[in-house]
């Protein structure tokens, strides 16, 4: 009757305040524009969501795993290209620079591209644009082709990373979007550790370099095949409630009411997106100051100090560094959404900061040596964590490749013999790995040398924990989608300058002030590091990316605001903010 009629005319108010609006007025809704069609691989996942998350975790960590390798085999290719090419050190210095330089123009425009085309079209696109430096590589007959390739290979990983990240930040809800994009970074460890091996594998092959460059495209290859399956994270994907099988009913849905931004709003207060500018810089460019990279090239010295000899050492320093950040790393994976973001940044940024400065004491006792020396240390191989470290990206251990005096041919300068190359084709990052008085250490420093090994254990683990995957996860979060891209391409560029800097002013700071100092320094960087994650650095974890949109508007100093809303009414609040803070 009557009273049945009201009662189903009330709840279908009821649904249609639940159901998101398809137009601006009330109750009449503008026509719904035509949805572009799905791929075929995008309608079995969205048939078979469990198909989802492996899919998610198998692009982000293959896309790690690319990024890894490409950065890594450099330091096993180096030395077979410089006996078939005759290269020079500058040369040498130019083909391991290349890459970087590639790296950094793609952070420079990448976000425009990703913002415009989509995040799976830029990953398929930059997958694309390795094989043909792949090729480029693994058929030169040139140094000029040598440089082509590895420009754009590195132009490939740089903008890879930037949209993989973004990626799956995007298609993973609350409770899995830590662990999924911090397997970005443990994939890049694995690729450093691949890298190694087929280096090892393919040393005594006739134009081994050639297989060692070619194979970076194989997990690219890999990758392309899994995004087929995937549903684009763009606006379009998100108006059609793609993602909704991972974010758990969260997906946000885009109308023409919301706001548009322009490069220039990033250092505006609209928003507070200058706040957000100000976190994204800040945790880049501390990553980086905290002179990670530096550190690490003498690993293969403190392994040599507590008794492994000959290449031993740089073997462990390779391997045995690298089999740490990977525990790292995943120990990072399994408490980034329990802990915590700002739990990990804070813990890790306290134990860089005492670890190093260890060092830093140890060395005044226990001098570590420092030479020029061609081919010592790659600088191509400091990465940065990734993203991205490019450590960068995002920061890992630099691969330190085997002393060469053991070669019957010696066919460049030996570090034992501590050579001096000539003048102008001196590196100015190689470092010698030879401390002074030879390799038998004194009995009464063993202890500190011991010491030296602990310290630098631990700082390897804190960078894995903190800076090397939350940085980059934290980006992800923080800006609103529309601008999203172009943000974080713009952090990242600071991220390579900042690597580029710091890897050449290594050499004139230990010259300016000493090798112990310069340790000192970079563990004070990591205490103003601590202060400014403590001030400035939001906690996303549990959090929806609406949610954290919305908190970033309502104030400057956002600590802590993790736990006020549940992300089950993200769809809901994401209505009624409005346009303007």
């Amino acid at each position: 009757g009557q009273a049945g009629r009201e009662g189903r005319r009330r709840a279908g108010k009821f649904v249609r305040l639940l159901l998101p609006r398809r137009g601006l007025g009330g109750g009449d809704a503008r026509p719904v524009p035509q949805r572009p069609p799905l791929s075929s691989g995008a309608l079995v996942a969205m048939g078979r969501p469990s198909l989802l998350l492996p899919l998610c975790a198998s692009v982000s960590l293959l896309g790690g795993l690319t990024f890894g390798y490409e950065l890594a085999v450099i330091s096993g290719a180096l030395l077979p290209l410089q006996l078939d090419f005759g290269l020079s050190c500058s040369q040498q210095e130019l083909l391991v620079g290349s890459l970087l330089l590639g790296a950094l123009l793609a952070s420079l425009v990448g976000g425009c591209l990703i913002d415009r085309y989509g995040r799976k079209q830029a990953i398929l696109g930059s997958n694309l644009v390795l094989l043909a430096g792949s090729l480029s590589l693994g058929l030169a007959g040139s140094l000029a082709w040598l440089l082509l390739g590895r420009s754009v290979a590195g132009f490939a990983i740089s903008l890879s990373s930037m949209a993989c990240c973004i990626h799956v930040s995007e298609l993973a809800g609350p409770r899995q979007r830590g662990v999924l994009v911090s397997l970005y970074e443990a994939g890049i460890t694995v690729g450093v550790l691949l890298s190694y091996a087929l280096n090892y594998a393919l040393a005594g092959a006739p134009r081994g370099w050639r297989h060692m460059f070619g194979w970076a495209a194989a997990p690219a290859l890999l990758q392309s095949l899994s995004l087929l399956f995937l549903p684009a994270g763009t606006v379009r994907a998100a108006a059609r409630k793609d993602l909704i099988p991972l974010q758990g009913g969260e997906a946000t849905k885009l109308d023409p009411g919301r706001p548009r931004y322009a490069f220039v709003d990033l250092f505006r207060a609209r928003d507070n997106m200058r706040g957000r500018t100000v976190v994204g810089l800040g945790l880049v460019l501390f990553q980086q100051l905290t002179g990670q990279p530096n550190v690490l090239a003498y690993a293969s010295t403190i392994f040599r100090s507590v008794g492994f000899r000959g290449g031993s050492s740089a073997v462990l320093a390779s391997v045995g560094l690298g089999a740490v950040k990977v525990a790292a790393t995943l120990t990072a994976m399994g408490l980034v959404d329990r802990a915590g973001r700002r739990a990990l940044l804070l813990a890790g940024s306290a134990l860089m900061a005492l670890s190093v400065s260890g060092l830093g004491l140890v060395s005044f006792a226990v001098p570590l040596h420092s030479g020029p020396a061609c081919l010592a240390v790659p600088n191509a191989t400091r990465l940065s964590g990734l993203p991205g470290d490019p450590s960068l990206p995002r920061g890992l251990a630099p691969p330190l490749p085997p002393t060469t005096n053991q070669s019957p041919r010696r066919p460049i300068l030996s570090t034992s013999e501590r050579t001096r190359p000539p003048p102008g084709a001196e590196d100015p990052t190689a470092l010698s790995l030879t401390p002074p008085g030879g390799l038998s250490p004194a009995p009464e420093h063993a202890l500190l040398h011991w010491t030296a090994l602990v310290c630098m254990m631990v700082f390897v683990s804190a960078f894995s924990i903190g800076f090397g995957p939350v940085t980059w996860l934290v980006l992800s979060e923080i800006y609103p989608v529309e601008i999203r891209g172009r943000a974080f391409a713009f952090c990242n560029s600071f991220n390579w300058a900042a690597n580029l800097f710091i890897s050449l002013s290594f050499l004139d700071l230990i010259g300016a002030i000493g090798l112990s100092w310069t340790f000192l320094l970079y563990g004070l960087t990591a205490v103003f590091g601590l202060g400014f994650i403590y001030l400035f650095v939001p906690e996303t974890k549990g959090q929806s990316l609406a949610d954290i949109d919305q908190q970033f508007q309502k104030r400057w100093f956002p600590l802590s605001f993790g736990h006020r809303q549940s992300s089950a009414g993200v769809q809901y609040s994401r209505i009624e903010v409005s346009a303007a803070s």
